[in-house]
């Protein structure tokens, strides 16, 4: 449960309680957390494909597990650590499509988070059409 407290010099603490835990956030913090650079800038669906990847000293193939025309995640167990430039290789809609991006998230063992550099306005209206966006 979220609970804005207002203290008397008006600045705020965000109190999050986990169980018996709580753990105080100031607004600082609260803010850093939600900074623009860090969230998503597209929305995102559903979709697994095939990903031919090389990134860092990694090759390989991966399944995508959400993809939206500003990145995408992907199951992959390569070491890839957040920075790393990355190409990508897939088929979206029977149409071959090469991206490069950067991983920004990682979930060692499980996968990654990318975020697409320079996508293509072909590349990413394929996406669109795809994914059903607008």
């Amino acid at each position: 449960m979220w609970q804005v407290c207002r203290k008397a010099n008006l600045q705020s603490n965000i109190l999050i309680k986990l169980g018996k835990k709580i753990k105080y956030m100031t607004e600082k913090d609260f803010t850093e957390a939600l900074a623009p650079s860090e969230k998503r800038q597209s929305d995102r669906k559903k979709l697994i494909v095939d990903v031919n990847f090389e990134g860092g000293d990694a090759t390989g193939i991966a399944n995508t597990r959400d993809i939206g025309i500003g990145g995408l995640y992907m199951t992959t167990n390569a070491q890839l650590e957040t920075g790393t430039p990355i190409s990508l290789r897939m088929t979206i809609g029977g149409t071959e499509i090469s991206l490069s991006g950067a991983v920004v998230y990682t979930d060692p063992g499980h996968g990654v988070g990318v975020r697409f550099h320079n996508i293509s306005e072909e590349t990413a209206e394929l996406l669109k059409q795809e994914l059903e966006l607008s």
